[in-house]
């Protein structure tokens, strides 16, 4: 599965000096202070362009119910009125795959393959969200591999909202039951296959999301595999960070 990735590039113009990464923020009506956090930082942050790299919203049933009032397109309006004064993109994870060019074109956005090489300041950045190469977890990456097929998801979408809706509740229910299981063991990003990607994309540095787990990993040879945060701010201590790139490298920043 990870053999041989096609690695999108997004060349950075020479105006941006700084890039905003953020990651898993699994936004959700039910948890408005992170909600509220996001909004702030959007209407707030200097940065010259703002990747999302994947997990934005803890499920998305599909760009259509963006289109009625409520926490999707109090979401989707928030998206296009950043989209309006920087550049924003976005790549999908493991709980908002959904997220289609419907749903970009109204709100401004990019979509982005994973992985993707950014060219900023004469480095290369290698992106991901970070699943596919948890390679342990041989489970998730089978149901991975079905619902990214346009025929699952067309038949998903197919469905109606509300039942969509009531399908998304029953895997968040099983996924959390499976977190609060204490025999459960949480696969980590494969070391083998984060350098061979990175040798392949002729960077030193991955960046990536989806384990929850935000640190510095040193791979050797000079690689390196920086983890983003997830978003929690009604955790304690809250959580609410990004990762800036700038010609100074790569700064963590706290929101909260």
């Amino acid at each position: 599965m990870t053999a041989n990735p096609t690695f999108q590039e997004l060349i950075a113009p020479p105006a941006w000096r700084t890039v905003d990464l953020i990651s898993d923020l699994h936004l959700q009506a039910g948890e408005p202070a992170t909600f509220e956090a996001w909004r702030g930082y959007l209407e707030t942050t200097p940065a010259d362009a703002l990747i999302i790299l994947g997990d934005l919203f803890e499920v998305w049933v599909g760009d259509d119910a963006a289109a009625l009032p409520g926490f999707e397109a109090d979401c989707a309006e928030l998206l296009r009125r950043t989209a309006a004064r920087l550049p924003v993109y976005f790549m999908h994870g493991n709980r908002d795959f959904l997220v289609g060019p419907p749903l970009a074109e109204r709100c401004g956005f990019t979509l982005l393959g994973d992985p993707t090489v950014l060219v900023l300041h004469g480095e290369r950045w290698l992106l991901s969200h970070g699943d596919i190469l948890c390679l342990d977890d041989t489970d998730y990456l089978r149901f991975r591999a079905q619902v990214r097929t346009p025929e699952w998801q067309a038949a998903f979408l197919a469905r109606p909202l509300a039942e969509r809706r009531a399908l998304a509740r029953s895997m968040r229910t099983q996924s959390e039951d499976r977190k609060r299981d204490p025999s459960a063991v949480w696969a980590d990003v494969d070391g083998d296959a984060a350098r061979e990607w990175l040798r392949q994309a002729r960077a030193s540095t991955l960046v990536h999301g989806h384990t929850h787990r935000p640190a510095d990993h040193d791979l050797g040879d000079g690689l390196r595999r920086m983890v983003l945060s997830d978003w929690d701010v009604a955790a304690h201590p809250p959580r609410a960070q990004l990762l800036c790139l700038s010609p100074a490298g790569a700064q963590r920043v706290d929101l909260r």
